[in-house]
């Protein structure tokens, strides 16, 4: 098997990377490197399995030879990213998606977009299933990433339905994990660096909103048997165990031994209050369902910060 992953040198990307390469699968990556790192790649060096194509996927996407899947990954991804580079997201979201899904009908290839749970904005309902339409705001700064996300998920589906593409959706919620950036401005990131610096942890509002965070071994998961599965609507993968920010800065402070103590500032704007994956339809459609807790996760996430904060 051939595949295509756009946003290879990302976070998840390269955890998908390692997933196909580690399967005897022949990998093409594509990445501009505008968020991802080649260090998150730099273990396959020399791989006759793995190739890394530097290229913005908003421009025309040309891959030589056959090709059996496309993931598209290409985007940033925290709001720290999307603050900065609002329009690239968007371009990436829509010109990106287009491409992506050109280069799949080209080949006959199979074809799997990474969405999100931002496309369900701040929520209504809760938890979220698959069914429900989302509350964004279009026009705050998260707009550009939710909306992105959105019409790429429109595209995508527009793709199906006119020419018969094989698509697959996938909502991804909160993930985490080696490889992570330090400084990409999302709490779990954000919460272990301060906590093993020993610097106060800045939690937004009152701590009360919530998130559910997925170790990224059971998202890879997830998303493998997605793209198998015989299903083209939008899938949501990640963990159902939902926990306040605050109480999790709480943990992160325990596990870490650190002596930070909790600041508090003004809430950002459009910041969602509730975020929990309603799984039912992965638990039946792919008989998925997350393994690691949050606390293994953590364990399992800790080492690598200290690593690289040399801490």
């Amino acid at each position: 098997m051939r595949v295509v992953i756009t946003g290879a040198a990302g976070f998840l990307g390269s955890h998908l990377t390692d997933h196909y390469v580690a399967k005897g699968c022949e990998v093409v990556g594509i990445d501009n490197l505008v968020t991802g790192s080649r260090a998150n790649l730099a273990h396959l060096a020399g791989s006759r399995r793995f190739s890394l194509v530097e290229h913005d996927v908003s421009k025309h996407i040309d891959v030589e030879g056959p090709v059996d899947a496309i993931l598209h990954f290409a985007s940033p991804a925290s709001p720290i990213d999307y603050a900065k580079l609002p329009i690239q997201t968007l371009k990436v979201g829509s010109l990106g998606t287009h491409n992506a899904l050109g280069l799949a009908k080209a080949k006959g290839a199979r074809f799997l977009l990474a969405s999100t749970s931002e496309v369900y904005g701040d929520p209504q309902v809760h938890p979220q299933k698959e069914s429900y339409w989302g509350h964004v705001n279009p026009i705050g700064p998260r707009g550009v990433y939710d909306e992105a996300k959105r019409f790429a998920e429109a595209i995508t589906m527009a793709y199906h339905r006119v020419h018969g593409l094989q698509t697959r959706i996938v909502r991804i919620f909160n993930t985490y994990g080696p490889r992570m950036r330090l400084e990409d401005g999302r709490a779990l990131p954000a919460f272990i660096s301060q906590a093993l610096r020993n610097e106060p942890i800045t939690v937004f509002g009152r701590g009360e909103q919530t998130r559910s965070f997925c170790f990224v071994s059971d998202l890879v998961a997830g998303i493998t048997r997605l793209l198998e599965a015989d299903y083209p609507e939008p899938v949501n993968i990640g963990n159902p165990d939902e926990v306040s920010i605050l109480d999790f800065a709480k943990e992160i402070i325990a596990l870490t031994g650190s002596q930070s103590a909790v600041v508090y500032r003004p809430m950002p704007v459009d910041d969602p209050q509730l975020r929990r994956p309603d799984i039912a339809l992965a638990r039946r459609l792919l008989g998925w369902e997350p393994k690691i807790n949050r606390l293994e996760g953590l364990k399992l996430t800790i080492p690598y910060f200290r690593e690289k904060l040399g801490v």
